[in-house]
């Protein structure tokens, strides 16, 4: 009687069967942060690597379509089941069919790195948390989860792949809480993600891997009128979002149309775009473009820079080549807001700092992890003006995104309200 009396006790208290599921969550976490981390850190070598030779032997960008006949002809062959990245993610948190195929992971990590080595433009983003999201369904089948903590899973993944190539656990933890479902987070997930992002990037740091750091150096006063002028430049950084991001669809769409043979599309779109590197005489618009996304705060730069990443980025990404997005889109945002210092009065490695997250928010859809993570790399200073461009810019950038299987859950205003639950890939531009 006493032994039944204690259990009832134990189950009346809430914070039994939450101490529970701290502790499940923390031992895979550990587990997870520690893998995801490390092959993050070995990830981020290789990229630094396949730059640096790149820079120093010019004539293997001459190669770029080899290197995209082998990368497609390794997914042709071994990766049509996870062909379709971030995309499938999404797709299997909102719909669960399988377990996400582990070729994944080392298709898209020597996929990413082949296409740094021989010259294309692309991120780093959509390669880690496409690893992230492979190794943590392994632990799907390992440990026999449900389906509810499959999709936890899934987003701790995601939140560790991220944390773990930026630096940035507290971003991370909030972008795969934020990015599954456009206009709502996850917030039953809210410790595995933190954990996740936290420990993948402690292990990171282990392998003694560095992140560049950029620096706001000046900060502007919060006026009505600096109000006026950070909501104007965060219009023009969605309406830069959303260029890229139907950019990168146009691209995709074109080469999928007229290219029949999948292996065929990186080989065109290789030879295109060697000719167009030797032709313009610089590498500045391939690769991850670190050098000018830190010049961008400090220096004057060209007006164009912004247009050549996005065109050389969508079309890199477009033929068939590997990477993320979201590096490329720190170049977009950096290189547009130095450009905004022309009229628009403020700071220029201000507009650059609120440039290279917001044009990353609205082209993800994902304003409050931007935010978090513009405090994050720049402090806390210029945090107003960060969120003010961050949530201007996901409303201008409209229902688009670089994920199109992105769902809306709640609309960003209401002539969308009828395309409530479908996602980007579907969405008409029909007003009621």
């Amino acid at each position: 009687m006493k032994i039944r009396n204690f259990k009832t006790l134990l189950s009346s208290i809430e914070q039994i069967p939450s101490l529970i599921y701290l502790i499940k969550w923390l031992f895979i976490c550990i587990v997870l942060g520690a893998i995801v981390g490390s092959i993050s850190a070995f990830f981020l070598i290789s990229l630094e690597w396949a730059t640096n030779w790149r820079e120093t032997h010019l004539w293997i960008i001459a190669l770029l379509p080899i290197g995209g006949f082998i990368i497609g002809l390794s997914y042709h062959l071994y990766g049509n089941s996870v062909v379709k990245g971030n995309n499938l993610l999404l797709e299997e948190f909102h719909s669960p069919k399988k377990i996400i195929p582990f070729r994944m992971a080392p298709l898209v990590l020597f996929g990413t790195i082949l296409t740094h080595l021989f010259g294309g433009s692309a991120g780093r983003e959509g390669t880690a948390v496409q690893i992230g999201g492979a190794i943590a369904d392994r632990f799907t089948k390992i440990l026999k989860l449900s389906k509810r903590d499959r999709r936890i899973l899934l987003i701790a993944g995601i939140s560790a792949g991220f944390a773990s190539v930026f630096g940035t656990p507290l971003a991370g933890g909030i972008f795969a809480l934020e990015v599954l479902v456009l206009g709502r987070i996850r917030l039953d997930a809210i410790i595995p993600s933190f954990m996740a992002a936290v420990l993948a990037d402690y292990f990171t740091d282990i392998w003694d891997v560095t992140h560049i750091h950029y620096k706001i150096t000046t900060v502007a006063e919060m006026t009505p009128i600096n109000l006026l002028w950070a909501l104007l430049a965060g219009i023009i950084f969605g309406l830069a979002a959303m260029l890229f991001s139907k950019s990168a669809h146009f691209w995709s769409s074109l080469f999928n149309k007229n290219i029949k043979y999948p292996p065929l599309r990186p080989v065109i779109g290789g030879i295109i775009l060697a000719i167009a590197i030797f032709a313009i005489g610089t590498t500045k618009y391939i690769g991850l473009g670190l050098p000018t996304i830190v010049n961008a705060f400090q220096i004057e730069l060209n007006s164009y820079d912004f247009l050549a990443k996005i065109l050389f980025t969508s079309f890199t990404l477009g033929a068939g080549f590997k990477g993320g997005e979201v590096t490329p889109l720190f170049f977009i945002g950096a290189t547009l807001g130095n450009v905004l210092v022309w009229f628009i009065p403020l700071p220029m490695s201000m507009l650059a700092g609120m440039g290279f997250v917001a044009v990353f928010a609205g082209a993800t859809n994902t304003p409050i992890a931007c935010t978090i993570m513009g405090i994050e790399l720049f402090g806390i200073e210029a945090g107003v003006f960060i969120a003010i461009a961050c949530s201007t810019s996901y409303l201008f950038s409209g229902h688009s995104g670089v994920y199109s299987s992105q769902i809306i859950g709640s609309p960003k205003h209401s002539i969308y309200t009828r395309e409530k639950g479908l996602p980007l890939s579907e969405i008409k531009s029909k007003r009621r």
